[in-house]
């Protein structure tokens, strides 16, 4: 909370009586490394918790754990379900950093970069809705983006009394935006949040900042290279549809949801580019095979590594049935033009309802990220949002205004869907550590020399720190 506690909790020592005992343990709680309780009897006490397991991880404790929320926060009494939760402990006297990826939770011990610069806790959260934290049954009209921001609010207010320190929200992507909807939803919850990547669609049919990207990202040599390879797939459709064919057999992928494998095979082609750029950086396009020349099997191969053949069958769309599901109905969808492409696509870019199995109803509702947007406009408050100048992703930023307090948008040169802060220029990378450090209220480290050094506070460990940028095989932030 944006708020510095002007008294401190003092400790009352009082003997002879139960109720003595009582006010002393939960004063020892408060206390953090002196706290008597173990951590995780502390997290279990919590009504609602639940152990699924702890794994070990030298320097911290690290739990995987159950949350029972609400179905609906606005209709508490009419049901619950699970929600799944990460814990990486290192101490309640470090500043808690609460990570969500939009998606599935990751169940093995991560750091976001925010909490290796920090060196802090870690809240990971998997979005409602992301199997296995769905309600069973699923009502699809409970999954959106105030009742997610309610989740985090709710295992905020919990978690808060055992790690009383500053707070910082984060996440990369459709993390990156449901960290900024939190804040929207819940400003006074977080000392300070970091977004990457994260996209800001304010109208959904007005998608012509994505055709200008397409226009000038790397070189004319490279766009060139890559559309070549999506016309000469759509010319050769017949003889690729038959790999398909082969391959749907050979892995068992169906087409019931997209309605057909040449739907499917079409998609796939047209996020070639796309998934390009999200994913890969310039000087990878030299490994792109030159169209005109290439066998049928290298454009197969090398569309199937950037965009991926099972993207689009069901097997590959059941588990992001719930990012469809709200990009169609809230978040919004780019529809790109690819001239390119003209007269040899049957069905240009597909809309999410495409990608939904039909029996799940979806209406669009128009002015919930004209409401994000505005807001972050004339309210931000110790917000910074990092973006990759190649991320296709960063066509639609979010935009800061005048009334904003301490609040940034920051562009990493050449950078794609990876961008952090460690991949700012110089300049900018030193002001957005100072700024994580100061937001979560801990001082930076003094160089040999005693004076201030904005790095991360953390040493490196190469397995925490690994941030393997998940490969998406669908056009999906």
């Amino acid at each position: 909370m944006r708020k510095t506690l002007g008294w401190l909790l003092s400790l009352v020592v009082l003997i002879g009586t139960m109720g003595a005992a009582g006010a002393t343990a939960h004063a020892a709680t408060a206390a953090g490394p002196a706290a008597a309780t173990d951590i995780k009897d502390q997290i279990l006490g919590i009504p609602g918790m639940s152990l699924i397991e702890e794994k070990p991880y030298p320097g911290y404790r690290f739990f995987v754990l159950n949350y029972e929320q609400p179905v609906d926060h606005r209709q508490p009494w009419k049901g619950t379900f699970k929600q799944r939760m990460t814990l990486l402990h290192k101490d309640t006297t470090r500043p808690t950093v609460f990570f969500t990826s939009g998606y599935n939770v990751n169940t093995n011990p991560r750091r976001s970069e925010p909490t290796t610069i920090v060196d802090g806790n870690q809240i990971s959260l998997e979005y409602r809705f992301f199997t296995p934290s769905r309600p069973d049954p699923a009502n699809w009209a409970n999954l959106d983006i105030w009742q997610a921001a309610s989740d985090q609010h709710r295992i905020f207010t919990a978690l808060k009394k055992i790690y009383t320190k500053n707070w910082l929200a984060t996440g990369g992507s459709k993390g990156g935006m449901t960290a900024t909807y939190y804040e929207r939803y819940y400003p006074r919850d977080m000392d300070g949040v970091v977004a990457y990547v994260a996209p800001n669609d304010v109208v959904n049919k007005e998608d012509s900042a994505y055709d200008r990207f397409f226009t000038k990202v790397g070189t004319k040599e490279c766009r060139d290279k890559l559309n070549n390879v999506q016309r000469e797939a759509l010319i050769r459709r017949a003889p690729l549809e038959a790999k398909y064919t082969a391959a749907a057999a050979e892995n068992g992928w169906t087409f019931n949801t997209v309605g057909s494998l040449d739907k499917a095979f079409e998609a796939v082609v047209l996020d070639y580019t796309w998934a390009f750029w999200q994913y890969s950086l310039l000087a990878d396009c030299a490994a792109v095979p030159t169209a005109a020349t290439a066998s049928d099997q290298e454009i197969w191969d090398t569309v199937d590594t950037i965009s991926g053949f099972s993207a689009y069958a069901d097997q590959g769309l059941e588990t992001y049935t719930p990012y469809y599901y709200q990009a169609g109905t809230q978040l919004g969808s780019p529809d790109i033009k690819q001239p390119h492409l003209k007269g040899l696509s049957r069905y240009g870019y597909q809309p999410p309802r495409n990608f939904v199995p039909r029996d799940i109803p979806m209406t669009f509702q128009p002015g919930v990220m004209a409401d994000v947007d505005n807001w972050v406009r004339n309210n931000a408050h110790q917000m910074l949002f990092v973006y990759g100048q190649n991320d296709p992703w960063g066509s639609e930023p979010f935009h800061l205004g005048y009334g904003v307090r301490d609040s940034y948008v920051m562009t990493a040169p050449g950078a794609n869907h990876g961008a952090n802060v460690a991949k700012l220029l110089d300049g900018e990378k030193t002001l957005a550590t100072a700024k994580i450090l100061q937001w979560a209220g801990v001082a930076p480290a003094a160089n040999t020399f005693g004076t201030a050094k904005t790095a991360p506070l953390a040493a490196p460990d190469a397995q925490l720190d690994r941030h393997d940028l998940e490969r998406a095989q669908q056009l999906r932030p």
